[in-house]
């Protein structure tokens, strides 16, 4: 693998009541190991997964707003720097540049920006304008099309535009990927069907910062798991309603 660990600058921290520092995580978060070929994040929005993703994509050099090193400088929203970027470090063996970081909320910027600056026929793009497709076709277009070897890949929650069955794609196209290429994906979502890939390190994000589960321990497996078996049950717990 190539990112093997994420080290936050503590020393220069100065207002633990500031944002980001205030996220519940970076008061106790010191190294992080991401050394697995595959490793999720994940936990309740505000937890910090996204926050962390984009700071590890700052320093590698990736557009924070979503995309590469090498033509999307430029891009630039909202959301287009990190706030915590410049206080972690991040340790190589060895460093790559190469790769692509996937921001969903920002996915339609990108696509725009593409459109305007694209001259190769957005041949890693499918052959078409990401607008064109559908939501999930362009997210799929993107992983089959633009993602290869010797790359790390941040993703944060790709699967916002797939479908159940597109998910299980997806998890197909990463076995493949990691079988033939040297690749890594670091991945925050709250897709159990994308958790479930086997072998892969997976941290939660909570209150009390950060802590390494396996798959069956994430919330979103339980609940999913739950649901799935006692739907009725749980829709009269959620509604108040008493069994007649």
């Amino acid at each position: 693998m190539f990112l093997k660990s994420i080290k936050l600058k503590r020393e220069q921290i100065a207002d633990y009541n500031a944002y980001p520092f205030s996220i519940p995580f970076i008061r106790h978060m010191d190294e992080l190991d991401v050394d697995a070929p595959i490793t999720f994040f994940v936990g309740e929005n505000g937890a910090g997964k996204s926050t962390l993703l984009e700071a590890i994509a700052d320093q590698i050099g990736f557009n924070p707003a979503g995309g590469s090193t090498q033509n999307f400088q430029a891009f630039d929203v909202h959301e287009s720097q990190s706030s915590l970027g410049e206080y972690v470090k991040l340790s190589w063996w060895p460093k790559v540049t190469n790769g692509f970081f996937l921001r969903a909320e920002t996915f339609y910027q990108f696509a725009s920006h593409l459109d305007e600056t694209d001259t190769n026929g957005y041949k890693a793009y499918g052959g078409k304008s990401l607008h064109h497709q559908s939501h999930g076709e362009s997210f799929f277009s993107l992983f089959q099309h633009r993602f290869n070897g010797n790359a790390i890949y941040l993703l944060d929650e790709p699967e916002a535009a797939l479908s159940p069955t597109r998910q299980l794609a997806f998890l197909t196209l990463l076995h493949d990927l990691l079988k033939e290429e040297n690749v890594q994906f670091i991945i925050a979502t709250h897709s159990p069907i994308l958790l479930g890939y086997p072998g892969a390190v997976i941290y939660q994000f909570d209150e009390h910062g950060i802590e390494q589960v396996q798959y069956e321990q994430t919330e979103h497996y339980q609940i999913t798991s739950y649901f799935l078996q006692h739907r009725e049950k749980m829709l009269q717990e959620l509604f108040h309603e008493d069994e007649e």
